[in-house]
């Protein structure tokens, strides 16, 4: 999973965005408030800790917590996916 920070969302569920060799394929996203960002998801979303998870996570102007859940899968994106 992914947390995001943003105006408005960036990704949406059944999208299909290129990453490497592969492409990531996104579930699920919802909206969350600022007290669901929690140390636990943090390291659920591979950071040390929530101070960590933030510096990425904030996007510009961004007020809206997302948590973005995906799958990492091999092969081109498909074309009809986003």
């Amino acid at each position: 999973c992914s947390v995001r920070i943003w105006q408005r969302p960036h990704v949406k569920a059944g999208g299909c965005y290129p990453l490497g060799a592969g492409h990531i394929a996104v579930t699920a996203i919802r909206e969350i408030g600022w007290e669901a960002i929690t140390p636990a998801l943090a390291r659920q979303s591979g950071f040390a800790g929530v101070v960590d998870l933030l510096k990425t996570a904030k996007h510009g102007r961004g007020e809206h917590v997302y948590l973005v859940e995906f799958e990492y899968r091999d092969g081109p994106t498909p074309t009809n996916a986003r």
